[in-house]
């Protein structure tokens, strides 16, 4: 994957503490995760389908 250029907050980042969160980017093979905080310390990369999984499963636990 070349390196992303549409880079976005989670929708979680609120005011005052938005920095404070992860940035995802996607190509049409890969999703890339990055710290917002620091974005030049590195990348992680997941093939989309495995990231798409990881999602749903986060959306399908309970809060508590």
């Amino acid at each position: 994957m070349t390196a992303p250029e549409n880079w976005r907050k989670s929708s979680y980042s609120g005011a005052g503490d938005g920095n404070s969160c992860v940035e995802i980017a996607d190509s049409s093979t890969h999703t890339a995760v990055r710290d917002t905080k620091a974005p030049a310390h590195g990348t992680l990369t997941f093939p989309t389908a495995t990231f798409s999984t990881f999602i749903q499963a986060l959306k399908d636990t309970p809060r508590r």
